[in-house]
């Protein structure tokens, strides 16, 4: 693994952070998507996450709230802590939303995710693979809307010589923004290719949050071969045909 370290703790902030470093992915999809077809359960996808290390997993399927108390219970009894997420489209641009309840299917403009902030100060939006080619990525959106965002994605979805996170890591630059890894899963075998070392007060979702926000993490990301990305584009290209 290649690890790569945006954030800048001082003396103050490591004085203040007792030594609880989780592997975490913000951005973790399922079978349960109802939009790209996924070749792997949720309790499937958990159980390969515990054999990884992971601590945190953020359940973030396309338009669609996937959470059930079963579902938490099953992550807990991994020693996960199972954030719920939802991939929405606000103009056909993907934001990640995560904490939240099932309003968060209904946005679909920006001041509506604007109006929904205000009122769900407990959530965390994340920009995901803000700058890839496609009409679903933000591009200029995200500079349109840097306000709405906590965080920008660094993507696994990258080779030594093909890299779009570069724009998103100087987005977050530009913006003080943190510019967290994650495997964007939508295939286990990519599940260790990106992901974050937060480091926290706790193991609760606000103090997770507030780690990132304030840059307490360590990006651990893999470059990828082009027969792997090409690979992974034609496969789930038949998957979502086939579906």
């Amino acid at each position: 693994m290649l690890p790569i370290d945006y954030s800048t703790p001082g003396c103050a902030n490591e004085l203040q952070y007792p030594h609880m470093r989780l592997k975490t992915n913000l951005h973790f999809h399922t079978s349960d998507d109802p939009q790209d077809k996924v070749p792997y359960s949720f309790y499937e996808g958990i159980d390969a996450a515990y054999r990884a290390g992971f601590e945190v997993i953020a359940l973030t399927c396309h338009r669609k709230l996937v959470w059930s108390t079963d579902y938490e219970s099953y992550a807990a009894s991994k020693s996960i802590l199972l954030v719920g997420g939802v991939e929405i489209e606000i103009g056909r641009k993907h934001v990640v939303i995560l904490n939240c309840d099932a309003t968060a299917e209904e946005l679909s403009a920006w001041n509506e995710l604007e109006a929904y902030r205000k009122n769900h100060p407990e959530i965390f939006v994340l920009a995901p693979h803000p700058y890839f080619y496609g009409n679903f990525s933000l591009k200029r959106g995200l500079d349109r809307h840097i306000h709405l965002f906590d965080a920008i994605e660094h993507s696994w979805f990258y080779s030594k010589w093909f890299n779009r996170n570069k724009r998103g890591e100087a987005a977050a630059k530009k913006y003080n923004k943190p510019f967290i890894a994650t495997s964007d899963t939508h295939d286990l075998k990519f599940l260790d290719r990106g992901y974050a070392i937060i480091e926290t007060r706790s193991k609760t979702t606000p103090a997770i949050f507030d780690a990132i926000r304030e840059k307490n993490f360590t990006n651990v990301t893999q470059p990828s071969s082009f027969p792997e990305m090409a690979g992974f584009l034609v496969r789930q290209e038949i998957r979502n045909r086939l579906e």
